[in-house]
């Protein structure tokens, strides 16, 4: 049994040596994470990517394996962040009709919701106490990861501990976006994804988009927008902020 169990670690020290390694565990943990979804019936609460994270994040401690690791093997799903951002154009040609009677109406909400996300997430921070690094890196919390991670380390905070936060932000939107729209009596799609996406990016899209096309569309839009309205007013929240 010694000898079986040395041959076992042994095994799993020269797997985890290969860059493939960490990028099957993801897509295999995600896998996972989509049946369990789906077989719930896509209920917000069973949200893939929290079990996905969960799922991964176990292994992890389990094998004693560090993140830098971990990331050297799963990097190129990062990488399709990028694509995947560029792809939601394709719904919002598809609702372009659609897309321009609501300007106006998205201009108002993009400034109210950008705004109020990092305003609140400042308040929030400062009332628990929270030094200025965290502030820094919690003010772009609700734009994609790569937008917050490179206004925080232009800003010089930490970029690692606003992926974090931006996980967190969307898996929460993610889970309460559905019932919170209900209980509100918000019934309009447009609305509902435009809010979502704004709140809670890319993870929140993915949610709009599992139940209905036209608020995965304006989730993706929001997206965009509220990408480039958050790196123009967090430097300047934050000059006043920590001022």
């Amino acid at each position: 049994m010694a000898r079986d169990a040395s041959l076992d670690f042994a095994l799993w020290v020269y797997l985890t040596e290969g860059p493939l390694l960490w990028l099957t565990v993801t897509l295999a943990a995600y896998a996972v994470a989509d049946w369990l979804s789906a077989r719930a019936g896509r209920h917000p609460l069973v949200n893939p990517v929290l079990i996905s994270v969960v799922l991964v994040g176990g292994l992890l401690l389990a094998s004693g394996t560090d993140y830098a690791t971990y990331f050297e093997g799963a990097q190129f799903i990062h990488f399709l962040l990028g694509p995947a951002t560029v792809a939601l154009a394709l719904p919002l040609w598809e609702h372009r009709a659609l897309v321009l009677r609501s300007a106006l109406p998205m201009l108002a909400a993009l400034v109210a919701g950008s705004v109020t996300a990092a305003v609140s997430a400042l308040a929030v921070a400062w009332a628990f106490g929270a030094s200025d690094a965290v502030l820094v890196a919690i003010a772009p919390k609700s734009v994609t990861a790569g937008v917050a991670m490179s206004i925080t380390e232009g800003l010089g905070g930490n970029p690692a501990l606003t992926a974090v936060l931006v996980i967190l932000t969307g898996m929460i939107g993610a889970l309460v976006v559905t019932p919170l729209m209900n209980g509100l009596g918000i019934r309009d799609y447009r609305a509902r994804g435009f809010a979502v996406g704004l709140a809670s990016h890319g993870i929140g899209t993915a949610r709009a988009f599992q139940v209905d096309p036209v608020a995965g569309t304006f989730a993706g839009i929001a997206i965009g927008l509220n990408a480039v309205m958050t790196a123009v007013i967090v430097p300047w929240l934050l000059r006043i902020w920590l001022s």
